[in-house]
């Protein structure tokens, strides 16, 4: 009977993942811009009232 070669040659090559400090950056500019815009009208809302 031939013997099998159970031998995996399997790459566990890791893919280089794209950097995510761009998105981060945005979504902070974003999220700061959010909050200076309900911070102004929260203030303009209180000066009519």
């Amino acid at each position: 009977m031939a013997k099998t070669e159970l031998r995996k040659n399997v790459k566990t090559e890791v893919e280089d993942s794209s950097s995510l400090k761009g998105t981060l950056a945005s979504v902070f500019l974003l999220g700061f811009f959010l909050i200076v815009s309900w911070v102004g009208v929260f203030f303009l809302f209180l000066d009519r009232f």
